[in-house]
């Protein structure tokens, strides 16, 4: 369904998605904010970018990890900031050695997915990159930051998606219809 979306409906679904987004203070009220650029026809957030950085909010996008299992870093982008082609054909920050933050330091993750269900699981593309990312998350009680949270169409949520040990779920996610909230993790 994702992939059938035309220009403008996906265009009118990404703005309504970026108006939900911030109506909510869990956007407002963080500094670093990691986003995706999209591919294969995800929610677009350019307008999402573009609002952050008319809240001086610092912006970073995963970026691939050179070495190490499937594991992605960190990258402060900017309106200058060069862009080169990862290994799957997605745009990262090229040249990030010096730009790059520890993924705990983040203080929300807005995450590409194919499916979410109501208890905050992901379906992602299948490589495992932000759970492993972020498994620290599963070992923490009280300390909940970053806030990860998904970015979808609304037709993208799934009655019950299978779940692993490593998996780490989502706080919430905001669809161009609303918020869905999973426990007290993503509650403003």
């Amino acid at each position: 369904m994702r992939r059938s979306l035309g220009h403008r409906e996906r265009r009118l679904r990404s703005d309504a998605l970026c108006r939900q987004l911030f109506s909510q203070p869990l956007l407002r009220n963080s500094r670093r904010i990691a986003i995706y650029l999209p591919a294969d026809n995800e929610i677009d957030t350019s307008a999402i970018i573009e609002r952050a950085w008319a809240l001086n909010k610092q912006i970073y996008l995963p970026v691939l990890a050179p070495c190490g299992p499937n594991r992605l870093w960190f990258a402060r982008y900017e309106s200058a900031t060069p862009l080169v082609q990862n290994r799957f054909g997605i745009a990262e920050p090229g040249s990030v050695h010096r730009r790059r933050i520890f993924s705990h330091t983040l203080d929300l993750v807005l995450t590409p997915l194919v499916g979410f269900d109501a208890q905050g699981n992901r379906l992602g593309m299948g490589g495992g990159f932000y759970d492993r990312s972020f498994s620290f998350l599963l070992r923490r009680r009280h300390w909940r930051k970053p806030r990860l949270v998904g970015l979808a169409y609304d037709f993208q949520q799934l009655p019950q998606l299978p779940a692993q040990q490593w998996d780490v779920p989502l706080s919430a996610v905001v669809t161009d219809k609303g918020w869905h909230y999973f426990d007290d993790r993503g509650a403003p």
